[in-house]
């Protein structure tokens, strides 16, 4: 494992030198073989933003021309215990690419001699590959490691630890790796990108809330519309398509002395929209979306939070009818001041 460490770190430092000598960004951190640490430069893949997208060899790409965006905007979390991959295995050399990386690193010694004469019998000498696959040299690529964009720090972007193994282009990947890339591991790398926004609710009547006097909620459906992010391998000719579409909105007042409306405190979208806006007349209604507060905040304020459940299925190459992924949250606290109703005695 020795060998591992010092090719690891030797990886870091090589990743470090062209990335700063040619400005690259990646949509994902590709990890040398053996232990996942140290970043190397894998290929990588943009949008232009008009929707042209461009990648080389291997890299997942992602067309974020429907995502949310702006400053408000963050990633969903499931509801369940379930995730997308925090790494997975992708194209990611060519036989030439690959040699140009390894045989530097071996000639460089920095990595032991038992670990280059191990590599070199994998890649080379036919054990299992020969002068790295050249006789199949356009006829598939060599699979590396990647880590999901934003989980860097994440235990599992450790998981992926196999070596660079090849797969013949339009072939499946090897059935004992779970992590390779499919249309559905696209989709869930997918989902990882989406971007909703914020939450903040506007409250009415205007001004510091009084106690028990019904506050009415509602959100500007015109923030709240379906976003979607495609995930693409282009040199497999494999894409998939997330949807998320906003369910529904749940209010957590901030305090046990509070009543909220509906009784379940989570409000169902309407015709595009989250509650009733409110006009002057409603004061004697019940909000179909708000809260009550029954106590002052005194100096203070209630921290309210307001959270929307997203709805989310995909579709990908060869897979046409909506495919359920698990729902995914995303929340915001505002700060409400609650005033006691004053009274004047005349």
């Amino acid at each position: 494992m020795r060998g591992i460490s010092r090719w690891s770190r030797l990886v870091a430092v090589s990743a470090a030198a062209v990335v700063c000598a040619t400005g690259l960004t990646s949509p994902a951190v590709a990890y040398g073989p053996g232990d996942g640490q140290g970043a190397t430069p894998g290929p990588s893949g943009n949008t232009d933003g008009n929707g042209t997208i461009s990648a080389t060899a291997g890299a997942v790409v992602y067309d974020r021309d429907n995502n949310g965006s702006g400053p408000s905007t963050g990633p969903v979390t499931s509801t369940s215990t379930w995730t997308p991959p925090a790494c997975y295995y992708a194209p990611m050399f060519t036989s030439e690419e690959l040699q140009k990386k390894l045989e530097p690193v071996w000639e460089a010694g920095s990595t032991g001699s038992e670990w280059d004469s191990t590599q070199r019998n994998r890649f080379v000498n036919g054990k299992p590959y020969k002068d790295f696959n050249k006789d199949k040299a356009d006829k598939g690529y060599f699979w590396g490691s990647y880590v999901t964009e934003g989980r860097e720090g994440d235990p599992g972007a450790l998981d992926c630890t196999k070596d660079y193994f090849w797969v013949d282009t339009g072939a499946p990947p090897p059935a004992d790796i779970p992590e390779a890339v499919t249309v559905k591991v696209l989709a869930d790398l997918a989902y990882a990108a989406i971007r909703v926004p914020s939450t903040k609710v506007t409250l009415a009547p205007a001004g510091p809330t009084k106690v028990n006097l019904p506050t009415w909620a509602w959100l500007d459906s015109a923030q709240f519309k379906p976003v979607s992010v495609t995930a693409s391998v282009p040199v497999l000719g494999m894409q998939a398509t997330t949807v998320a579409e906003p369910q529904s909105l749940r209010i957590e007042p901030g305090t046990a002395d509070a009543q909220v409306y509906p009784a379940s405190g989570v409000c169902t979208f309407v015709n595009g929209r989250i509650g009733e806006p409110y006009a002057t007349g409603k004061a004697g209604r019940t909000p179909p979306c708000g809260v009550k507060y029954l106590r002052s905040s005194g100096d203070g304020s209630y921290p309210l939070r307001a959270t929307i459940t997203w709805k989310i299925h995909w579709t990908g190459t060869g897979v046409n009818a909506p495919q359920a992924l698990p729902d995914g949250e995303f929340g915001a606290e505002q700060a409400v001041v609650v005033q006691e109703i004053q009274a004047v005695n005349r």
